[in-house]
């Protein structure tokens, strides 16, 4: 396994051909494209144009986020998902960037540096994973112009890169406040129903990690809105009793988990706190972080 030193000198390199990547990709047709694929904990080799051959996925494990950086609990999500979870094997992991997304703005780190994020992020993961019991799975980096989940898990099933025959389940990470936003009809214009979620929970899963703090209730409280599905409250929006059986609840994560957020790795630098960083992020990502001098401004 490489250093952490060469790691970083590898993605800095790989910036170049991000923006490249990015630029390519705004101008085609494509709604989904995977940028880059880790198959082991050493990006060097990746790097360097090194390919890894694996058997298409049976279950695809999606993490959509805007890596803005990535946290140690984007990690934890991903670890319990192949930890915990019952979708079948081959599985695979994906890390997916939306370049448009439904409420945040593109800042403050460039999308190029994003992705720079995201492998050393892939990186770290890695090395974790390969210390624990089975195969250790690939994770790819991806970048979609959908905002919308629905729309994103079409992208990725519509795509040749999973040989779709049939593509995989996917298993989609979330929080409990994008559960929230995901059963809002206020996203689905113009008939603003939850019928276009449809195609999405008929053949993919949520995984969606209790929030804990006075914000978001207790734990009986999130529940609620599965309820409301099964029990059939949510008819009247075009929400589908059967969907609840599609949604596991899980979690919360660990104990601190409440304390782990990109924004507050932003704030931990803007405050020149590189304790919290370090305790935030990942090994990696905080090292890129300090390198790149980002989230100083």
């Amino acid at each position: 396994m490489a250093d952490a030193k060469t790691v970083l000198q590898a993605v800095r390199g790989l910036l170049p051909r991000f923006e490249s990547a990015l630029s390519s990709f705004a101008s085609s047709a494509a709604t989904f494209q995977v940028l880059r694929s880790l198959p082991a904990p050493s990006i060097v080799e990746e790097a360097a144009g090194v390919a890894r051959s694996s058997a298409p996925p049976r279950t695809l494990y999606v993490l959509d986020a805007s890596f803005n950086p990535p946290t140690q609990a984007h990690a934890q999500m991903m670890a319990a998902a192949l930890r915990e979870d019952r979708g079948p094997r081959p599985r695979r992991l994906l890390l997916l960037l939306a370049t448009q997304n439904a409420d945040k703005a593109t800042s403050p780190a460039p999308f190029a540096h994003r992705l720079a994020l995201m492998t050393v992020f892939a990186s770290d993961l890695l090395g974790v994973l390969s210390s624990t019991a089975g195969p250790t799975p690939v994770v790819d980096i991806g970048v979609t112009k959908f905002p919308f989940f629905h729309d994103k898990a079409r992208a990725i099933s519509e795509s040749s890169f999973y040989n779709p025959d049939p593509p995989p389940e996917q298993v989609h990470l979330a929080g409990y406040d994008t559960l929230i936003r995901i059963l809002n009809p206020k996203y689905y214009p113009p008939s603003h129903t939850l019928a276009p979620l449809s195609p999405f929970l008929d053949r993919h899963r949520l995984r969606v990690y209790y929030r804990p703090g006075d914000e978001w209730g207790g734990k009986e409280d999130q529940e609620e809105p599965l309820r409301d599905l099964a029990e059939g409250r949510r008819e009247k929006d075009g929400g589908r009793r059967e969907w609840a059986s599609r949604i596991d609840l899980v979690g919360p994560m660990s104990s601190n988990e409440e304390g782990v957020s990109s924004t507050k790795i932003r704030n931990a630098i803007q405050k020149g706190d590189h304790e919290a960083l370090t305790t935030l992020a990942t090994k990696s990502v905080a090292d890129w972080i300090l390198q790149e001098n980002l989230y100083t401004a």
